[in-house]
Order: structure tokens, then C-alpha cells, then sequence
């Protein structure tokens, strides 16, 4: 249990280090879809390359800085661990250098993974970019199943099959767009552009807010379950925390594979394609939201089982957490959407604002909501944090209308 609570105590600085990927990746595509849809491919080239080598440079030099300030990361987010014993803060701040120093190794890797999930939608190839993910992530299984149910080799297995399946996420693609191909994209020459790489860092600020805020949130929640549930609320969360990614996944996987698709009609001025598109995304999102929030109420107590089947309290603590936490996934996909519709629109300013309100709202919700309802208050704050999100972003929507001709 203390190995499931590092991962989730680490976790924040791996996604704020990775968020950059993300930041570059969907406010890149933006602006290079808009390109193409104005007709300047060589240009729309250009900016992709840069976008590659840039995100490589930034990965390596934030992987290395990383690995080195791991310990001392660690050892702060333990020492708000009040109710750890001295050996559990020794042994869990240890499980933490391992697990994060094994994963920043393949840093550069995984921001490439997140940058170029959405090109290959730009690229006119969805099928591949697909096809790498789900390799990917096969390839994560098996290698769990080999290190740690094989080998037995235990934490370090599981972020060594983590980090080789980032690997083959990020590396592969490098390949394809790095010889000539059929697609739109080819890596190739380019030139620094500081004005462009600035518009795609404000356009995709969004993205990076959200995941840098979201990470702080995570920070937050430990901080509540440690003093509500004890070491045993912060591996259930995690545990929640991982299936949870698995859920939105698909609803972050859609809003990067329409972002293209939004930002070229928009650009061409193709309102028609661009209205039909928004009505069947939003039906879509809400259609999913249904779908997955039974799947996961379902599925709740034999996931828990899987993980921690060996010990019957924690088992039955995330089973009830992840069963009301569940209810989040009605919501979620129509806010994930709508901040990566605003900024295929190239309106990142909007899209910072929806993706802000959700973090903002969570971090509200998870410190109010237990001085009244306890460790439930806990496991509610991300549902009424989305609706509340959710209301606010369907103002947005319906304010932008017009000016962008979408509905």
C-alpha cells in the first residue's frame, strides 16, 4: 500500500514536467491545421519541425533537472504527511526516487507521445496515431505482466515497463513523419520562429494550466485523504486516479482528434462542417459521459479486487471512492471538449478560463465539502466541481456562438 501511495505522491511532478508535451501539442496543432487550412503547407511544415525539435530540447533539459531534484520533491511532499510514522516517510520517500527517477528517464519521450497524438489527425493518418497508442499501451501491459509478474521485479518493473512503453509512443512517430510519407506532415528543416512557438504556447496555455493545476490538485487531495482516511485514503485515490485516466482518455483522445478537424474548417471557413461538427461532438461527449459512468460504477469493486484484493478494507474503501467518483464522467468530457474547442479556434484565452474552473472549483470543493460530509465530502468534490465547470463553459459556448458560426 505505501508503493501505490509514493506513485500517487510523485505522480503531480511527472505531470507538470509532461504537461509541457501537452501544451505544445494541442496549441501547435491549432496553428498548424489553421495553416493548412489556409493552403500553406510548406509553412504548416515548418512549424510542425519546430515544434518536434523544440519539444526534444525542452524534454531532455527538464528530465535531467527532474532526476536530480527528485529526493528533495519527494521529501517535501511526504513531510505534509503528518500521520506517517517516521519508517513509512523513510520507505515511501525511497518508492518515490525509484518510480520517478525511472519515468523522467523517458521524459522527452512521453511529451513526444502527447505532441504527436493530435498531428496525426492533422496529418490526415488518425488510424496510425491510434494504432501507436493502443501499441503503446500493449506494450505497458505486457511488460508489467514480464517485469513484476515474471521477473518480480516490483516497482522498478512497473516504471520500467511505463517508461519503454512511453518510449514506443514517442519514438515511433519520430520514424514515420522522419521519412517521406504520404500524409500533410513531414519533419524536415525549419527555423526558429519565436513569435509562432509563443502563439502556440499561449494558444495551448490552456492545456498546460490544466495539467499543472490538476497536479496541485492531487497534491491537495492527499493532503485531505491523509487527515480523513490515513495512509490507506491516498492509495485508494491512486488507485482511482490511474482507472479515472483510463476513463478520460478517451474523452481527452476525441477532443485532440477533432481539434484538427475544427481548427482546418474554421480556417478554410467552412462553417457548415464546422456547426456539423460541434452538434455530433457534443451528442458524442454526453453519449460517452453515460456510457463510461455506468462501466465504472460496474466495474468498481473488481477493479479495486485487481489491485488490492489482498487487503479487504482498502479493497472495499476504493471500491465506495471510485463508485462516487464515477459520476464525475456525465460531466467531464463536455468540459474537456469545450476548452479543446476553444482553442482549435485559436481563442486560447477561453479555453484557459473552462480548464482553469475546473481545478479552480475541485480545489474549492475537496477543502469545503469534507467539513461537512468527511471522507465523502472527499469523494463528491470532483462531480460538483464539473457541474459547476460545466455551466460556466456552456455560457462560453453559447456567448461565442456567433462569432465563430459554430452553432
Amino acid at each position: 500500500r505505501l508503493s501505490f501511495a509514493a506513485l500517487n505522491l510523485i505522480f503531480p511532478l511527472i505531470m507538470i514536467l509532461g504537461s509541457v508535451g501537452f501544451m505544445l501539442g494541442t496549441g501547435g496543432n491549432a496553428v498548424v491545421s489553421k495553416t493548412l487550412g489556409e493552403g500553406d503547407k510548406i509553412k504548416a511544415n515548418k512549424i510542425f519541425s519546430m515544434l518536434v525539435y523544440v519539444t526534444v530540447i525542452i524534454g531532455i533539459v527538464l528530465a535531467i533537472l527532474g532526476i536530480i531534484f527528485t529526493p528533495t520533491i519527494a521529501k517535501w511532499f511526504i513531510s505534509a504527511e503528518k500521520e506517517m510514522s517516521v519508517a513509512e516517510r523513510e520507505e515511501t520517500v525511497g518508492y518515490c526516487v525509484v518510480y520517478g527517477r525511472i519515468i523522467l528517464m523517458a521524459l522527452p519521450a512521453f511529451m513526444l507521445q502527447n505532441l504527436f497524438q493530435g498531428f496525426f489527425v492533422t496529418a490526415e493518418k488518425p488510424r496510425l496515431g491510434l494504432f501507436v497508442i493502443v501499441v503503446a499501451g500493449l506494450t505497458n501491459i505486457f511488460l508489467d505482466w514480464l517485469f513484476v509478474g515474471i521477473f518480480s521485479w516490483g516497482l522498478v518493473g512497473a516504471a520500467t515497463a511505463t517508461a519503454l512503453s512511453q518510449m514506443v509512443g514517442g519514438v515511433v512517430p519520430i520514424f514515420y513523419f522522419g521519412r517521406n510519407n504520404d500524409s500533410l506532415l513531414k519533419l524536415g528543416k525549419t527555423e526558429y520562429d519565436g513569435k509562432i512557438l509563443l502563439k502556440v504556447c499561449f494558444n495551448g496555455s490552456s492545456e498546460l494550466l490544466s495539467n499543472v493545476s490538476a497536479s496541485f490538485v492531487t497534491i491537495l487531495y492527499n493532503a485531505q485523504l491523509m487527515r480523513f482516511a490515513g495512509v490507506d485514503g491516498v492509495s485508494a485515490y491512486g488507485i482511482i486516479m490511474y482507472a479515472s485516466f483510463t476513463f478520460a482518455a478517451i474523452f481527452i483522445g476525441y477532443a485532440i482528434g477533432s481539434a484538427p478537424i475544427v481548427g482546418y474548417n474554421y480556417g478554410a471557413q467552412n462553417h457548415s462542417e464546422l456547426k456539423n461538427v460541434f452538434k455530433k461532438s457534443m451528442i458524442s461527449t454526453f453519449c460517452f459521459g453515460l456510457i463510461m459512468t455506468a462501466l465504472a460504477f460496474t466495474i468498481a469493486n473488481a477493479l479495486a479486487y485487481v489491485f488490492v484484493g489482498y487487503d479487504e478494507g482498502l479493497r472495499e474503501l476504493t471500491a465506495h471512492g471510485f463508485r462516487i467518483y464515477s459520476f464525475s464522467f456525465l460531466i467531464c468530457g463536455v468540459n474537456i471538449f469545450a476548452s479543446s474547442f476553444f482553442t482549435a479556434l485559436g481563442n486560447g484565452f477561453v479555453s484557459a478560463i473552462i480548464s482553469s474552473s475546473r481545478i479552480l472549483f475541485q480545489m474549492i470543493t475537496v477543502l469545503i465539502l469534507p467539513i461537512f460530509f468527511m471522507l465523502e465530502g472527499i469523494w463528491v468534490a470532483v462531480t460538483l466541481a464539473e457541474i459547476l465547470a460545466a455551466v460556466l463553459a456552456c455560457v462560453f459556448l453559447f456567448a461565442n456562438r456567433k462569432k465563430y458560426n459554430y452553432a
